[in-house]
């Protein structure tokens, strides 16, 4: 019961009191009793006259209430007269006017900030406080290899691709660059935040591929012209000189003059390779913009394996070219430096398959898009290798210069394919080139 009934109660029950004791004791003076009996229903009324003037203030302060348990900030209140009353109807519509504004810039902030995240290029991911994702926007879903929305209450370790595995072991705090495929890099970045006083855990994912790969491009390339400079520069002028000693040799006895001629001979002969050494390294520096025109795969990966049949046989490995006769896969590239890069890739897949081993060049067409694939039978690519392939100069071959993936890195980003090396232990290794569509 509320409380202005409890008090209108109290007022007929305390006048009812009053008006029994008032018969019973002016029973026998009828003027007193109705003198008395006048007096309780004034008072009675004044009572209730009262009663309403306090329902009446109070009413703004019960409607207050309502509203603010439905999240009603938009109604403010008149005063009523009553000061009291008045001075808490001050206080509720200043509080309602500052949550109304609170509430407008917080969905304002809210309404920007997904905005960014929508268009943002950088991955973001919150996890709830069971650690699984409460939020995802597209760009992490890209990352990720899952649509943003797929990703909604999974454990960032059940997403299943190579890049969730390594962000769901990175310690908060931390920051990791993840090696995926197809010589592209990842920054990962675990951080925390406090929601109601508890930790929450969110992933920041920014993708550094091309960032990184300006950066080395930059680097390598004032460290091979400086090279080139100074070593083109000393090898002519000691090949020259080298060479006109050999015109003394005519003046030197029998017994001397083929060692001297044989000793110089090397000399000139580690020169030029050392020129070729350097060329090789200027290649990556120099290479010109493609020149696209209509190319056909199928054509391509025919002439590329003519080039390396030679190569192969020599290795005791066997070198297939997987396309039908009637094949037609039309892209817009530089024939030239396609074989280029193909020549390069098949060479590292025949020397990985080994005697005995196979090598495929498959021509085939992947949802609408041209495919372009070289299979070996190898024993794969351990984890090490597999981070560090597109690095320029390393090489896991002895006298490997560690610039063939890098050159083709270069070709195959120019003509904006996508690609990746794939090669798990055991095999088979395979390089995967994606063409854009043909206009």
């Amino acid at each position: 019961m509320s409380l202005s009934r409890r008090f209108l109660a109290y007022l007929v029950l305390l006048h009812a009191l009053f008006a029994v004791v008032a018969v019973l004791l002016l029973r026998s003076k009828p003027v007193a009793l109705l003198a008395a009996e006048a007096v309780f229903a004034a008072s009675l009324l004044a009572g209730l006259a009262l009663l309403r003037g306090l329902r009446r203030g109070l009413q703004p302060l019960e409607e207050a209430s309502r509203l603010l348990a439905e999240g009603d900030f938009t109604t403010r209140f008149r005063e009523v007269g009553q000061p009291e009353v008045d001075r808490l109807v001050g206080v509720y519509n200043r509080m309602a006017d500052a949550l109304r504004e609170e509430r407008t810039r917080n969905r304002e902030q809210q309404g920007l900030l997904a905005r960014i995240l929508a268009v943002a290029p950088a991955g973001v991911v919150i996890l709830d406080f069971e650690g699984r994702v409460a939020f995802a926007n597209p760009a992490a879903g890209r990352l990720l290899g899952r649509p943003a929305e797929a990703l909604s209450g999974l454990r960032i370790e059940d997403v299943g691709t190579p890049l969730a595995a390594a962000l769901a072991t990175l310690p908060p705090g931390e920051v990791a660059v993840v090696p995926l495929a197809g010589a592209r890099r990842v920054r990962g970045h675990r951080g925390s935040f406090l929601d109601r006083g508890f930790t929450r855990s969110f992933l920041l994912v920014e993708e550094l591929t091309e960032e990184l790969r300006q950066s080395e491009k930059a680097a390598y390339a004032k460290l091979v012209r400086l090279m080139s400079h100074e070593v083109g520069n000393t090898v002519g002028a000691g090949r020259s000189l080298l060479e006109s000693c050999l015109a003394y040799g005519r003046h030197l006895p029998e017994a001397e003059r083929k060692d001297f001629e044989e000793a110089l001979a090397v000399v000139i002969s580690r020169l030029g390779q050392l020129q070729e050494f350097t060329h090789g390294f200027a290649e990556v520096v120099r290479l010109p913009p493609p020149r696209l025109g209509p190319c056909d795969l199928a054509v391509v990966a025919r002439a590329v394996a003519t080039l390396l049949r030679p190569l192969a046989e020599v290795r005791g490995t066997r070198l297939d070219v997987e396309a039908s006769a009637d094949a037609f896969l039309p892209v817009a590239a530089d024939r030239t430096q396609l074989e280029q890069a193909l020549v390069n890739v098949g060479k590292n897949a025949i020397e990985a398959a080994g005697r005995g081993g196979r090598v495929a060049i498959r021509v085939s067409r992947r949802t609408g898009r041209p495919v372009l694939e070289v299979e070996d039978t190898g024993p794969g690519l351990s984890a090490d290798v597999s981070a560090q392939v597109f690095t320029p100069f390393f090489s896991t071959k002895e006298q490997g210069q560690g610039l063939g993936l890098t050159l083709v890195q270069e070709i195959l980003r120019q003509h904006r394919c996508e690609f990746a090396l794939e090669g798990p232990a055991g095999g088979p290794t395979r390089f995967t080139i994606v063409f854009p569509v043909t206009p």
